[in-house]
């Protein structure tokens, strides 16, 4: 664990001062610092997960409610990874901020980091995003009004959240379909020798919420729950090993509904599997009230860790499935870790981090889709682009960080935003207007927004080869009024189409178009590339080239959009 020193107080007011000179603090934001008693750690001296839930989740509603101005109540909370541990006498500081509003619903980041009192290293625990809902009023259904980003660091996590809660709202389709057929394709479960039947690890608990365990809505506090849930979940995981087990992750889940004082909570977990150095375990509450029929609140999976005397991964014993449904949670457990894997490899690394071909399945699909448009969508939020030159109202814009050059291209048509959007997603087409795309055929239609094309580019110097590239292309229309279009790029690879002789094989990081409507008639657009030199198809050492080259491309992009602006727009990607 590296320790970071701090500048000074890490919970100090974050102010900004704006281009304006007005200085400015995000008025959603709600921060939280707790010392770590004996009576929040658990028998190693740690801090309990469940009390760190409960903390994010106070401080989460505290700024959701901010907000609304109104009662609020937690919706769903995507995946954690906890990076850290946390002792007794270290203080856990704890910030969340409202990202973005949408119609009786907003997402809440949260961050949570550590710090040492006595050496001052602070270190980073968990990030995580919360979905809350207003609760209606005596008026009715209540109308959240939109939060304004006033800074680039906003900007980027105003535009990210439409892109996450879009994977929110389909994520528990898709995984069922993933699992449906992942499992399918791994046959009979192996048998280890000596391994621990699952039914010994299966805990069942029951709870009575009290006055204590309510919010200030007489509903059981959401916090509380997850915290009723990690305590079966770590017994489970305890009978497995015999040791104490560290909570790494929790995947995302939903609250099926309320709970409220006076009901009984049941909470079952059960080890569905075990791996070489992980566990998953499976937790679900429900509530019932006198002799009434159980009610669903949640589900979630927890995956756990046993750590040695070096805080190194300890090699965990082997499951023995029950029959029929311990079989099912088993093999399922197994699909999960891939798609485990898949998400995190591809969402929570840093977006210099990520490689630039990721091999594409269906089981990454939805997380390559996220990080596609989401890497289009931080290009564009940043603020420091320098106007490079510009010629006939098309401007060029450069941006180099971390050894990547990055472009920006702007220009304006007097062509409707939804045309221009529909035009310029079909790659088939794009030869029209741009020398660089030689030809471009569908190898993969995905879904009604992702499509993989194969491109060809022509040879850019006698005797040599042209290039090819393999891309994911995936498109959004706006989430509102407040939102661009988009066509974001990016490489991927497809055992099916492998590099050929005839061509070198490129390869595109980010790029895109974003496309803005500002009258009915007039639509800005902005057309971005990330890449290393030599990596792009019209990526040159000579600036002055390459101003050409976009200032060409450009001018007969425009002609293109122009001169199609009242035809019919193109077949839907579903037609392909």
């Amino acid at each position: 664990m590296s320790c970071e020193k701090g500048d000074g107080d890490p919970m100090e007011d974050p102010l900004f001062i704006l281009e304006s000179g007005e200085v400015y603090r995000n008025p959603t934001e709600v921060k939280m610092s707790q010392i770590v008693m004996p009576c929040h750690a658990n028998h190693c001296g740690e801090l309990s997960v469940g009390q760190l839930l409960k903390w994010m989740d106070s401080t989460a509603c505290l700024s959701a409610e901010r907000h609304a101005g109104s009662p609020c109540i937690t919706a769903s909370v995507d995946d954690i990874h906890f990076e850290h541990t946390i002792g007794v006498g270290q203080v856990v500081n704890i910030k969340a901020k409202v990202n973005r509003a949408f119609t009786s619903s907003m997402e809440v980041g949260i961050t949570v980091n550590c710090e040492d009192l006595f050496s001052s290293c602070q270190w980073n625990v968990c990030n995580a995003f919360a979905t809350f809902v207003a609760r209606r009023t005596e008026e009715g259904k209540v109308q959240l009004k939109q939060v304004i980003p006033r800074t680039q660091t906003e900007q980027m996590e105003y535009s990210i959240a439409a892109e996450r809660r879009r994977m929110r709202l389909t994520h528990a389709e898709i995984i069922t379909d993933l699992l449906s057929s992942n499992t399918a394709q791994l046959g009979e479960c192996q048998e280890y020798q000596g391994a621990v039947s699952a039914e010994r690890t299966r805990v069942e608990s029951v709870e009575l919420v009290l006055p204590p365990h309510a919010n200030h809505q007489v509903s059981t506090f959401g916090g509380q729950i997850m915290a009723w849930m990690e305590n079966v979940a770590t017994i489970a995981a305890c009978r497995l090993c015999n040791a104490h087990p560290t909570l790494r992750t929790i995947d995302m889940f939903h609250f099926r509904g309320p709970s409220h004082i006076g009901d009984r909570l049941v909470l079952k977990a059960i080890v569905n599997n075990a791996f070489k150095h992980s566990m998953e375990v499976g937790v679900c509450a429900e509530a019932y009230q006198g002799a009434g029929a159980l009610r669903h609140i949640n589900s979630a999976f927890m995956t756990f860790e046993v750590l040695d005397k070096d805080r190194k991964p300890r090699t965990l014993p082997r499951i023995r499935p029950e029959p029929v449904d311990g079989k099912r949670r088993y093999q399922e457990a197994i699909a999960r870790k891939k798609i485990r894997l898949d998400r995190k490899y591809i969402i929570s690394c840093k977006q210099t981090e990520v490689p630039l071909s990721v091999p594409w399945d269906i089981s990454n699909q939805m997380y390559l889709s996220y990080n596609n448009v989401s890497a289009l969508k931080i290009m564009a939020a940043r603020s420091n682009w320098m106007l490079s030159s510009e010629k006939n109202k098309v401007s060029l814009y450069t941006l180099e960080e971390n050894q990547i050059l990055c472009f920006k291209v702007e220009t304006h048509v007097t062509v409707p935003a939804e045309q221009a959007f529909h035009l310029l997603s079909d790659l088939r087409r794009r030869h029209e207007w741009d020398r660089h795309y030689q030809k471009c055929d569908v190898i993969i239609q995905a879904d009604e927004d992702d499509t993989i094309y194969r491109v060809a580019t022509p040879c850019v110097s006698k005797g040599g080869k042209g290039q090819d590239f393999i891309l994911l292309a995936s498109r959004r229309k706006p989430c509102d009024s407040r939102d661009p279009y988009l066509i974001a790029l990016r490489s991927v690879t497809l055992p099916t189409h492998p590099a050929t002789e005839d061509y070198t094989r490129g390869e595109v990081l980010c790029a895109g178009f974003s496309i803005w409507e500002e009258s009915n008639a007039v639509t800005k657009i902005s057309y971005y590339n990330q890449a290393t030199p030599g990596v792009l198809p019209y990526i040159s050492n000579d600036i002055a080239g390459l101003s050409s080259s976009f200032y060409g491309t450009f001018h007969s992009c425009n002609k293109y959009l122009e001169e199609n602006r009242d035809s019919l727009a193109v077949l839907p990607p579903s037609d392909l």
